[in-house]
């Protein structure tokens, strides 16, 4: 039996099923293992991690904690309180959006790799280079906040840092939107985005690359990255002290359990609560040579099962906004058996997505492919769960809401 406990009641003898936390709040590569040493123990107390899933069947129990069903309750109410707000009011359709945003970000991505390579060789940034890109960035969200956002998942894993920068930097602007912070707000939210991760040029690439387990020494060198950014910047040109501080504190968590300051709630800038919320999600929806990618609603329930102590609340409530429940690129089962990829977001409840089916669960075939506007089947048909298109074997999910194949993104026009 799966059980959700606080870091307190963890101890030698139980089997660890997962960490309550993104990958990079501890420094362990796999998560399914049983605890069997007093040194894992003590790097599992010292790191970011405040609770953790446990298997009874497979190791020791405890008293107390909580069950799947108890978690489930609780982060099903966190979601659904966002649920019938609005989101942004689409200009053009998602298809068409998409043929822009790849160009979009294909030369950004160049553009940051260029930038932050010069950073590696020393160089000082000026952030008035990077206006124009931001900009361009904030009209294509203006436009479908869905494109740009949803492509930006699908990196190579070489151009991983880069990439995540863009993204970053869309989600920001849109999430500062979606909070109605002023035109000014909205793009020092997206050169903050884009300059959050600068630190990581500090950190020799093989070791932000390793596709194994991270030695005590590595982990400890990426986790500096952040005040390594917030020094970079502090020498470059042009750099508001909005983009210092969330280089500096979009790893810190509203219950203080982050890093490097152990800051706590209001603590926290706004800007930095908002880069933690962004930072973590594209982290996680992406592939890296050490882990899979999560499917984006899978990750936004992970992400609300965690909110209480990570995020702030209202900041979290605002995202889910903003890229929905069921984000665009999510694979779901409907109560008609059909399983579908998500395509855009319905304009007052994130529970009627529009989905493209494209194959029946109950006849395990593939059948032909519509996109269904759930808000007009209400009564008839709706989303019953999410899927894994690893487990069902799918290589193109991708694809079927994009409509091209995932490595075009990366490369530039």
């Amino acid at each position: 039996m799966l059980k959700r406990i606080p870091l307190s009641k963890l101890c030698k003898g139980m089997y660890i099923n997962e960490f309550c936390g993104s990958w990079m709040d501890h420094p362990f590569w796999k998560a399914k293992f049983v605890l069997e040493t007093d040194q894992d123990l003590e790097k599992i107390r010292s790191s970011a991690i405040t609770e953790l899933w446990i298997d009874t069947s497979k190791g020791l129990d405890v008293a107390g904690g909580q069950s799947e069903e108890e978690v489930a309750e609780e982060t099903e109410a966190v979601l659904m309180a966002a649920e019938t707000a609005p989101v942004a009011e689409l200009r053009v359709s998602l298809d068409e959006e998409v043929s822009r945003a790849i160009k979009l970000c294909a030369r950004s991505t160049e553009a940051v790799k260029t930038m932050f390579s010069d950073v590696r060789m020393g160089n000082a940034i000026d952030a008035e280079n990077v206006q124009g890109m931001v900009d361009e960035i904030t009209q294509s969200v203006a436009r479908h906040p869905n494109a740009l956002i949803s492509l930006a998942r699908l990196k190579n894993v070489d151009e991983y840092t880069y990439m995540h920068s863009v993204a970053v930097c869309a989600l920001m602007i849109a999430l500062a939107r979606q909070l109605g912070l002023e035109e000014e707000e909205v793009r020092e939210a997206g050169v903050a985005g884009l300059l959050h991760d600068v630190g990581k040029m500090a950190v020799p690439e093989a070791v932000l690359n390793k596709p194994g387990k991270l030695t005590d020494v590595e982990f400890e060198m990426v986790k500096g990255h952040p005040a390594a950014g917030a020094e970079i910047l502090l020498t470059g040109k042009n750099v508001s002290p909005a983009a210092i501080e969330v280089a500096l504190h979009h790893h810190e968590k509203v219950d203080g359990t982050g890093y490097p300051d152990a800051l706590k709630g209001a603590e926290i800038s706004l800007l930095s609560r908002m880069g933690a919320v962004c930072d973590v999600y594209d982290a996680i929806t992406s592939d890296r040579p050490y882990k899979k990618g999560w499917d984006p609603a899978e990750s936004i329930r992970k992400m609300a099962e965690w909110s209480k102590g990570h995020f702030d609340e209202a900041v979290f409530q605002a995202f889910v906004k903003t890229v929905g429940i069921y984000p665009t690129g999510s694979l779901v089962r409907l109560e008609s058996g059909k399983l579908g990829v998500v395509m855009e977001q319905h304009e007052k409840s994130l529970l009627t997505p529009k989905v493209k089916v494209f194959f029946s669960a109950k006849a395990k075939t593939p059948i032909m492919q519509e996109i269904l506007d759930l808000s007009k089947l209400v009564g008839r048909d709706k989303i019953i769960g999410r899927e894994s298109a690893e487990d069902w074997g799918f290589r193109n999910i991708e694809e079927l809401w994009s409509g091209v194949p995932s490595k075009k993104v990366t490369r530039p026009a």
